[in-house]
């Protein structure tokens, strides 16, 4: 508890993808589990993942306008250049009429107005989870007290930019450890005998996989079983081909493969029968492959900012908890030869796992907690 009987008014920005937005849910469980008083204020973005985020957790979300930050020309700019004066006027009030005792901001471009409008307001943890430090973040930084970072490569960068970074490691959800096998494998309804893949691309970044996988998806299946997160409609077709064929495979093999547009509350369960992951590379993948201690094999999504999903990717992939592999090279039987050499090799998935966890730092929500109560005071 804090020595304190007031509660901390906690107002938490940022949003848009999960990388941005699962940090956020851990600190919120962390000051749960604790029984610290808080009071929290979420205020994010209109297309992004936060809102439901937000109120899956309980906690107010108010929706503000924002531009995306690019590197490149762009016609959107001009049209995203202008709403930024109004998320700005709109983050302002919001902030007064809240009255932070702290900002917690996550990343992502709707974390930027917030920044800006609260930093005369209340003082800023700016959390960069990548290992590369984000166009949102790098202005972030400017305002905040404190530059937090989720791993020692990135710090080396953030210390070039200001003077009190801390590296408290990505904070993943607590929850995603009360997993059950025994309702995993009766969700899905597969086998405890054969291994289990768990395929995932995410959004935006998952049609490329999913295609490689549908193109080799009967020879994996004769090793393996598969949950298949293809993302949302509105990101791709994916789901409705990758349905049709399942329906087309015969019955023993239509048993071994789920395929979802996404994984929700029951990604507890999925992990507790997981053998292997294969996946893009954003900072809340890695994070949460090193703290479940879940073998891998990595594809980075191509033309990120600063590379960055090819810089988080080495951090498993250089200490032999991944197996890396760039889109170019990904092809459809690469993907089966890697994927069918893991799930038949027990002691190397073992030796992946020990790996992957090295890597975790498990207490990064207590260390974030930690860092926004000092600036709470």
């Amino acid at each position: 508890m804090t020595n304190s009987s007031k509660p901390i008014r906690l107002l938490i920005a940022g949003g848009g993808t999960g990388g941005h937005v699962l940090p956020a849910v851990a600190v919120i469980e962390e000051l749960r589990r604790r029984g610290d008083a808080f009071e929290g204020l979420w205020v994010g973005g209109d297309k992004g993942v936060e809102r439901e985020i937000a109120r899956a957790n309980d906690i107010p979300f108010v929706a503000i306008q924002s531009g995306k930050l690019r590197r490149y020309a762009s016609i959107q700019t001009i049209t995203d250049a202008m709403r930024l004066p109004v998320g700005l006027v709109q983050a302002w009030r919001h902030i007064r009429a809240f009255a932070p005792d702290a900002i917690y901001s996550t990343g992502g471009a709707v974390s930027v107005p917030t920044v800006v409008a609260g930093a005369r307001r209340a003082p800023i943890l700016t959390h960069e989870q990548t290992a590369q430090i984000g166009l949102a973040n790098r202005t972030a930084s400017r305002f905040a007290r404190t530059f937090a970072v989720g791993f020692e490569e990135t710090a080396k960068l953030a210390r070039q930019r200001h003077d009190n970074v801390v590296v408290t490691g990505n904070p993943v959800r607590a929850s995603l450890t009360s997993g059950s096998r025994e309702r995993g494998l009766s969700h899905t309804g597969f086998t405890p005998e054969l291994p289990v893949v768990y395929i995932t691309g995410g959004a935006l970044g998952a049609s490329p996989l999913n295609k490689r996988i549908e193109t080799v998806l009967e020879q994996l299946l004769e090793h393996t079983q598969i949950i298949h997160q293809v993302g949302p409609a509105t990101a791709n077709p994916d789901l409705a081909r990758l349905a049709r064929k399942r329906s087309e495979l015969s019955k023993e093999l239509k048993s071994r493969y789920m395929v979802v547009d996404f994984v929700r509350e029951e990604l507890p369960d999925i992990y507790a029968i997981v053998d292997l992951v294969v996946a893009r590379a954003g900072a809340g993948t890695v994070s949460e492959l090193g703290f479940m201690g879940l073998p891998s094999v990595l594809v980075p999504l191509a033309g990120t900012w600063g590379d960055e999903q090819r810089k988080n990717a080495r951090i498993l992939g250089d200490i032999g908890a991944a197996v890396v592999i760039e889109q170019t090279e990904a092809t459809p039987e690469r993907l089966l030869i890697e994927i069918v050499a893991l799930v038949g090799d027990s002691v190397r998935l073992d030796e992946m796992s020990i790996a992957a966890r090295a890597t975790s730092r498990p207490d990064a929500a207590s260390r974030l907690v930690d860092e926004l109560l000092k600036l709470a005071g």
